[in-house]
């Protein structure tokens, strides 16, 4: 099984993670295109946030993508997630795993390899149709804070399936830091599945970690200093399809903050 090194800035996971980070106490967002569905939904905690400090943060999300007519959807091809400036990434003094430790690994083995590095966990879910057969597979998610790259933080996404046969799906994503609207972007090219022979369904995503001494330091943080927190994705599809857009939800101010 091929895979594709991301070039990225989920990690704030997610994959394709984006667009659900924010969607805190919202209906699910849909998505129809050519003959695609996407549905997305998640929410963060908490929701009351410091105007000007920053607060941890955990945050769960999903996305499905559907096919109108039921059956294998389109393959995604890659995801590009912008987060607001609201947000904040803290690894300084965080433990990193090396990509080569996990990259053959089971997800017992990956865990057990870089304990101390995982941020976030969920599960990848995907359609695989061989001949007139179509049916899902599924396998653990984990979310490893990686090593840094060109200066940048990097995330490690890690998932082992079993089919066709035992197959490990080992991805690092640099964060990379913007100026200007957005603070951070992740650009997510997604690996083949079970041999081009699947198509991503499904990702849920839980991300969090407190660290350093009493637990007060968060990998994840946030601040409410106009009332809403941004993310704007863009998701490619094989046949050209394009679903772009942004996400704005709310926040509560802290009083006195």
């Amino acid at each position: 099984m091929s895979r594709r090194r991301l070039t990225t800035a989920l990690a704030l996971a997610s994959l394709a993670l984006g667009v659900a980070l924010f969607a805190a106490g919202a209906p699910a967002a849909l998505v129809a295109v050519n003959s695609l569905i996407l549905r997305a939904d998640g929410g963060f905690q908490p929701q009351v946030l410091p105007r000007q400090s920053y607060a941890p943060i955990r945050f769960q999300g999903y996305f499905d993508i559907a096919a109108k007519g039921g059956g294998k959807p389109v393959p995604l091809q890659q995801a590009v997630i912008d987060f607001d400036r609201d947000g904040r990434l803290d690894v300084n003094g965080l433990p990193s795993c090396q990509p080569q430790l996990v990259a053959e690994a089971t997800t017992a083995a990956a865990r057990q390899a870089c304990p101390n590095a995982i941020v976030g966990s969920g599960r990848v879910e995907a359609i695989v149709a061989t001949g007139n057969a179509v049916f899902p597979i599924s396998a653990p998610l984990t979310i490893f804070n990686g090593p840094r790259i060109g200066g940048d933080p990097s995330a490690i996404l890690h998932a082992r399936t079993g089919f066709p046969e035992p197959q490990t799906f080992m991805i690092v994503a640099p964060i990379e830091r913007r100026p200007g609207r957005f603070r951070y972007r992740v650009t997510l090219d997604a690996p083949p599945i079970a041999e081009d022979l699947g198509s991503i369904s499904r990702v849920e995503v839980d991300i969090g970690k407190r660290f350093g001494p009493g637990n007060k330091r968060s990998y994840v943080a946030a601040r409410c200093s106009d009332g809403v927190l941004d993310t704007h994705g863009r998701f490619t599809f094989a046949d050209g399809t394009v679903i772009d857009g942004s996400v704005e939800k709310a926040c509560r101010v802290k009083p006195g903050s």
